[in-house]
């Protein structure tokens, strides 16, 4: 499994997963407005919505890696859509 990118700024970190993905987990209809999305690619918020994502996987005994990418500056994804299911 590919890593996954954590994108952090000064103030909150995202979680960037495919929708696909959130759907075979069984979990895209639990995402919270506080996530954004892009394309096909939603950024979890680092507190509820990543935890979620997190214990799908280890419900499912994976445990996914990420590499983190952070910025000082206010990151680009604060201006994404809302996600929405």
């Amino acid at each position: 499994m590919k890593p996954i990118v954590y994108y952090t700024d000064p103030g909150h970190g995202w979680f960037a997963v495919k929708r696909a993905e959130l759907t075979q987990l069984g979990i895209i209809g639990q995402v919270s407005h506080y996530s954004y999305q892009r394309g096909r690619t939603v950024y979890l918020e680092e507190d509820c919505d990543a935890s979620l994502y997190f214990a799908a996987h280890n419900a499912a005994g994976t445990v996914p890696a990420y590499i983190e990418k952070h910025t000082d500056k206010r990151h680009p994804i604060r201006s994404y859509s809302t996600f929405k299911a």
